[in-house]
């Protein structure tokens, strides 16, 4: 057991609320706050204190766990705790914010003494909820012996790349892994509406393939999601990875990197948002494939 820290989880949602839940198991003193309050109530009946303000959650906190939906509703946040922020509190973002966002979070966080680290997330809901998501870290030295055990709680495995969480280190290489993540959801999504239209059986192409240099397990396991109509409740909803999938795209524009796939995986998952589709799962975007909404 580690020594028991105060941690502020600011964001309850499929992510956020799995992590507090980790924490309190941990052994952690765990004051949580969502915008939506209903979403971060159930939280209670685990022994977390749900707040009513930011600032109220953040309140003596060792450390400050953010995962909200990306990096202005993070900033605005923070600045409604600031009056409650001690300096030298350790501050965790694990919201997958962007390259500039990171960088504005990081200015907040030197404007009033917080030891900042860009920790964003690799891992859905099931990961998050088993305490199994590996943790992308960039931050200085000094605050590590108080947020690893937060790492420890919510995470199987913690990947450092850097002492400096400004430069975003952390969210350069999380932008990375999740363009190949969403375009392997967009491959499957268009893989499964293309044999519905040729009236290929599904399992034909999954016989012809297996065991093979083009099978691959993700890929059967998106599969299954829209075949077994299982896309709620969502392993990581079809906004946020649309969200995602636009920040992967600026920052490719940002340093000279055309990124047709992952412009085109945004167009597929905002049409399925415009069917109805955003609270899903994002192998929801097959549903993008057809104008008339066919089911699986």
């Amino acid at each position: 057991m580690t020594d028991q820290l105060t941690v502020s989880v600011l964001g309850t949602g499929i992510m956020g609320a799995a992590m507090a839940r980790n924490l309190v198991r941990a052994g952690h003193t765990v004051r949580a706050w969502n915008r939506t309050r209903a979403k971060a109530d159930p939280l209670a009946a685990d022994g977390a204190h749900v707040a009513a303000t930011p600032a109220e959650a953040v309140e003596s906190a060792d450390v400050v766990l953010t995962m909200l939906y990306d990096g202005s509703a993070t900033l605005e946040t923070m600045r409604r705790a600031a009056s409650a922020l001690r300096p030298g509190t350790v501050w965790a973002q694990s919201t997958t914010a962007g390259i500039e966002g990171v960088a504005e979070l990081a200015g907040f966080a030197r404007e009033h003494g917080l030891l900042f680290y860009d920790a964003p997330v690799l891992g859905t809901r099931q990961p998050a909820e088993a305490g199994q998501l590996t943790v992308l870290a960039a931050g200085p030295a000094g605050g590590r012996d108080r947020v690893t055990p937060v790492f420890d709680a919510v995470g199987a495995r913690t990947v450092w790349t850097g002492e400096d969480g400004a430069t975003g280190s952390a969210t350069r290489l999380k932008l990375v892994a999740n363009s190949w993540v969403l375009a392997a959801t967009a491959a499957a999504g268009e893989t499964l509406a293309l044999a519905k239209a040729l009236d290929v059986a599904p399992d034909g192409f999954f016989d012809l393939i297996a065991g093979g240099p083009l099978d691959m397990g993700y890929l059967r396991a998106k599969a299954g999601l829209i075949l077994e109509d299982r896309l709620s409740p969502a392993q990581f909803a079809v906004a946020t990875a649309a969200k995602d999938a636009r920040l992967i795209v600026a920052a490719g524009e940002r340093h000279g990197v055309r990124l047709d796939v992952a412009a085109a995986s945004a167009g597929r998952l905002e049409r399925a948002v415009e069917l109805g589709h955003g609270d899903e799962d994002m192998a929801a975007a097959y549903y993008a494939s057809f104008d008339d909404g066919p089911t699986a």
